[in-house]
């Protein structure tokens, strides 16, 4: 399914479906899109839960009508998550799948927002892992963040199109290449939706992984649970992002990856960490983990 790149004066819907945020952001998160051209609604839970100490923006029902409003109103080209935290899963199941395919809209976002991704990927829609408005974009220092992801949105990408970012030098780099479709996101929800209808297809894919204050242990259990479950046997190769604020866990990715002889495209800038470059998420991609790149096999986001 191909979705459009955005265009000048075109309305970009911003809903909170998991944690809270400051309203105090709200004002800079309505001129960042201004900067670019895009108008901006911001849906009613991007303003509830903030300091009722709540973990969720709202209760489920209104976060989830802001998801279904956002796909049912033809104005809105994108949506995008305010931030992430906790509570898209317990979305899942109340979300019309057919509306995410009829609709077919760009979803933005990453962290929490890996559950909708998975989504999106079952009802055939391609998404994009990228920041959020008030978990980065609207922060000091992120303005190479917020430049990549809107080119991307006004540019899209065409088959053939090779990213080849800096990677971070500490990542893992394994094998030589593999294609296959780009699945995944924070590895704790990928692990979390394993035995749920909305487990990402793992069979012949490019696997993404990330994530933020996971300790050895708990990565190691996340990986393990991910290799009984079949998926590390079932997937092409993997790419893997930032995995910040904890001790780095590249050797035991080397030991749990590394061994499979399957290529392992490490130290890619998506992430919890900085840089957080955008990636579309649902197409089919080409690694190659020596030239340290990632070719576009089909178009994504090209121009009206």
């Amino acid at each position: 399914m191909t979705l459009h790149a955005l265009r000048e004066g075109d309305l970009v819907a911003v809903l909170a479906p998991a944690g809270p945020a400051d309203p105090a952001l709200l004002p800079a998160v309505e001129a960042l899109y201004a900067r670019h051209g895009l108008r901006v609604r911001l849906y009613p839970s991007c303003r509830a839960g903030f300091g009722a100490g709540s973990y969720l923006a709202g209760d489920d029902a209104a976060r989830r009508a802001d998801l279904h409003a956002s796909l049912a109103d033809d104005e809105v080209a994108a949506l995008h998550g305010l931030r992430g935290g906790y509570g898209c899963m317990r979305l899942l199941d109340g979300i019309d799948s057919g509306q995410v395919r009829r609709a077919a809209k760009l979803l933005i976002g990453y962290s929490d927002i890996t559950a909708l991704h998975a989504l999106w990927c079952h009802a055939g829609v391609p998404s994009l892992h990228a920041p959020m408005p008030a978990s980065d974009l609207v922060k000091p220092g992120r303005g190479a963040d917020e430049a990549a992801l809107f080119s991307l949105l006004r540019t899209g990408l065409r088959a053939g199109e090779v990213l080849a970012p800096a990677l971070d030098a500490q990542g893992l780099r394994a094998g030589g290449a593999a294609e296959g479709r780009l699945v995944g996101g924070n590895l704790s929800l990928v692990a979390a939706l394993l035995g749920t209808p909305w487990a990402w297809p793992a069979a012949g894919a490019i696997l993404f992984l990330e994530d933020i204050n996971e300790e050895l242990y708990r990565v190691d259990r996340l990986l393990t649970q991910l290799r009984l479950a079949g998926v590390l046997d079932a997937v092409a190769g993997f790419v893997l992002g930032s995995f910040t604020e904890s001790t780095s866990p590249q050797v035991l990715l080397a030991q749990m990856l590394g061994r499979l002889g399957k290529p392992v495209l490490g130290g890619w800038p998506s992430g919890h960490g900085t840089p957080n470059r955008p990636l579309p998420l649902g197409l089919r991609v080409r690694i190659d983990a020596a030239a340290g790149t990632l070719e576009v096999r089909e178009d994504f986001l090209p121009a009206k």
